[in-house]
């Protein structure tokens, strides 16, 4: 997949406009715990190898543990969630599968727990991870073997 297009090299304008969104979110209200589930979360349901690694490791930088990250893609069936978290994580996977639209309970469920601001900067987070899942994928990205 080498021979693909580096888009920071070929269109630094439109990967650095991505890359002010990301810095923007990381100002924003959100949680480093929160906006790290959000990117493991839709990074799975995508399958980009390349943001899994990446954000499972500034998860636990983070102090999330080992056990909650494995069983993200089950969270459902698990107690380890509380009921914000799992209000994101609903909305993350309706958000990231939006052909199928994003539910009114869903969204009234997120937007019972979070307050406009919170609920605002876990949707631009949602779609900021989107796109990162997007370029990884398209131009090939891969995760390096850590010894």
């Amino acid at each position: 997949m080498s021979n693909r297009s580096k888009i920071n090299e070929v269109q630094p304008a439109g990967y650095r406009a991505i890359l002010a969104l990301e810095k923007y979110m990381e100002s924003t209200s959100l949680t480093a715990i929160h906006r790290e589930l959000i990117k493991i979360r839709a990074s799975q349901i995508n399958g980009c190898a390349f943001c899994i690694d990446m954000h499972t490791q500034d998860a636990r930088k983070a102090g999330e543990t080992e056990q909650r990250i494995y069983a993200l893609s089950a969270w459902r069936d698990t107690p380890f969630f509380d009921e914000k978290e799992r209000a994101l994580l609903a909305l993350t996977e309706e958000v990231t599968l939006i052909s199928n639209h994003v539910s009114d309970e869903t969204y009234k469920n997120a937007a019972s727990v979070f307050d406009p601001v919170y609920l605002a900067d876990i949707i631009l987070a949602i779609i900021t991870i989107n796109a990162w899942n997007r370029i990884a994928i398209t131009t090939g990205l891969e995760p390096t073997l850590r010894s």
